[in-house]
Parts: C-alpha cells; sequence; structure tokens
C-alpha cells in the first residue's frame, strides 16, 4: 500500500510558477514509476509527465515542453512538477500517481495503481 499526498497548489498569475509537492509513504518508493495528471472542470483526466524509478527517464506533455519539470527525490520518498510560465489553460485539478512498473511515457490513468488527493492549480489571466 502507498499513500501520496500533494501540496504547493495555488492561484497564481498567468506566467507565474508553482512547484507540486508529492510525498509517498512506503520504502519501495524508488520502485514505482511517477506521473501527474491533472483535470480540468468538464474533462477527462490527463496525463502531463512521467519519471522513470532512477529519476533519468522523463516525459512531458507537448503542451508543457520547456515549461515544466519533473523530477523525484528517491531519498525522500518526493516527486515534484515546476511548473513555469504558467497559463489560464493550465488550471486544473493536479494528481500525482504511482505504478510498480519502470515506466515514464503517456499511459491511462487505470494502469496507475494509487493516486493523490489532488492539489486545485488556478491560473488567472
Amino acid at each position: 500500500q502507498v499513500q501520496l499526498v500533494e501540496s504547493g497548489g495555488g492561484l497564481v498569475q498567468a506566467g507565474g510558477s508553482l512547484r507540486l509537492s508529492c510525498a509517498a509513504s512506503g520504502r519501495t518508493f524508488s520502485r514505482y514509476g511517477m506521473g501527474w495528471f491533472r483535470q480540468a472542470p468538464g474533462k477527462e483526466r490527463e496525463f502531463v509527465a512521467g519519471i522513470s524509478w532512477s529519476g533519468a527517464n522523463t516525459y512531458i506533455i507537448d503542451s508543457a515542453k520547456g515549461r515544466f519539470t519533473i523530477s523525484r527525490d528517491n531519498g525522500k520518498n518526493t516527486v515534484y512538477l515546476q511548473m513555469n510560465s504558467l497559463k489560464p489553460e493550465d488550471t486544473a485539478v493536479y494528481y500525482c500517481a504511482c505504478r510498480r512498473e519502470n515506466t515514464w511515457s503517456p499511459r491511462p490513468p487505470n494502469d496507475y495503481e494509487y493516486w493523490g488527493q489532488g492539489t486545485q492549480v488556478t491560473v488567472s489571466s
């Protein structure tokens, strides 16, 4: 069993930055592929970023490339999503999730085993 707790969301003006954190329980964090998803009102949950067990491999969706960075600190059982140059269309609830495979490329939500409760990100224009 893994518990995930996100933090770092909030209200920011367009062009601003936020860093989301996701703290995981358990001693096998380094053996979980991690992902960040987001869900805007009325839309499906969308894969945003993924990172491999070691952190050597990452993936960012095209709309966020050059603006978002995913990273992890296995010593702290934490994965991060640094979001710069935020746009109003980035407004959503952001979730972290994990799965026991060493994957970082886009996967559907059902492929992930454990989820956090989500953190709201609102970008004003």
